[in-house]
């Protein structure tokens, strides 16, 4: 470990242990996983914090050998063991990427798709491009790229083959040989009544194939065909998202379906009752009335949703009565 360590200062990075592991140092061979927390800092007095693993709800997993964008967090693990936790400052040249990283772990956090925003071109051409990454202290570190601090907390370390992959670390071959099963999964944990963890699998599948789409060109038949897999589990995925009355994310999904596929009738059907149930009345009928124009055969379904819509209506309209009577009464 002090022959890694040496190494890492020789070439601008300073490490400092806040609390030794325990154990043998971990054999970081190509496909060993670790799991670890970081908070990262910018150097100086203050040491302003930039992200926190912690604060985002979920600790980091980096598998080794993958290329990970940020090759120095993986040079920063081989020095440390499990329940480990030490202090990496980083020369300027080892952080260049980081904004573009932060991005897509920030967007993960937030339940976005991680590649949201990304030019369909490399990542030093995005760098020199200087493209905004929608958030301010991102922007102004792509612009000015300073040192860094990591602070990591090493939680643990997996061995090749003793844990199941994540779909982000995967090739692009294993992503899209691993969709059909996490499809399939979903759909498992969605019969179950798991709708949060189907939701989590749909998400999974989604990201695998918008990762293979980013790769193509926009409009191409190989872009088309992987946009036509996303599809169906986007729908999955928001059928889960209606159950959990997450209904704005469901607007917005399934308007990003009917601008590229009009004629989807089971886009059309959930937009109506996410319409429905933020009360937005005429965008639901008319939703609900293309639906019928597409598949008559629904008739006895909507005729079921339109009854419930009114009759909601009717409650509130009720009790807003009674609630304004309250007020102009006193």
């Amino acid at each position: 470990m002090a022959q890694e360590a040496e190494r890492l200062r020789a070439d601008g990075v300073d490490k400092e242990v806040l609390r030794e592991g325990s154990g043998p140092l971990p054999d970081f061979r190509d496909g060993t996983k670790a799991t670890f927390h970081y908070r990262t800092l910018r150097c100086g007095d203050e040491e302003r914090a930039l992200d926190s693993s912690r604060e985002q709800g979920k600790p980091m997993e980096l598998i080794a050998g993958k290329k990970f964008k940020l090759p120095v967090w993986e040079a920063a693990l081989r020095t440390m063991r499990p329940g480990e936790r030490a202090r990496f400052r980083c020369d300027a040249k080892h952080v260049v990427l980081y904004p573009m990283v932060s991005k897509s772990l920030r967007n993960i956090a937030a339940g976005k798709d991680p590649l949201e925003g990304q030019q369909h071109c490399c990542s030093m051409a995005q760098l020199h491009n200087h493209c905004s990454l929608g958030y301010p202290d991102l922007d102004e570190l792509q612009k000015n790229p300073q040192p860094l601090i990591f602070d990591i907390e090493l939680l643990k370390v997996e061995p090749p083959g003793s844990y199941q992959q994540d779909p982000w670390a995967m090739t692009d071959e294993e992503k899209l040989k691993a969709v059909p099963q996490i499809h399939k999964e979903g759909n498992e944990l969605y019969r179950q009544g798991r709708v949060q963890e189907a939701a989590a699998k749909y998400y999974d599948a989604i990201a695998c194939l918008k990762n293979l789409q980013m790769k193509e060109q926009p409009g191409s038949p190989d872009w088309i065909e992987l946009d036509q897999k996303i599809t169906p589990l986007l729908l999955n995925y928001c059928q889960c998202k209606l159950q959990c009355e997450e209904y704005y994310e469901v607007l917005e999904h399934c308007s990003s379906i009917l601008n590229k596929y009009e004629d989807n009738v089971k886009a059309y059907f959930k937009r109506a009752k996410a319409h429905a149930a933020v009360w937005n009345v005429a965008e639901a009928q008319a939703d609900f009335a293309k639906v019928l124009a597409l598949d008559p055969s629904l008739r006895p379904i909507v005729s079921k949703q339109l009854k419930s819509l009114e009759a909601r209506l009717r409650e509130k309209d009720a009790e807003d009565k009674i609630r304004f009577k309250g007020i102009f009464s006193q």
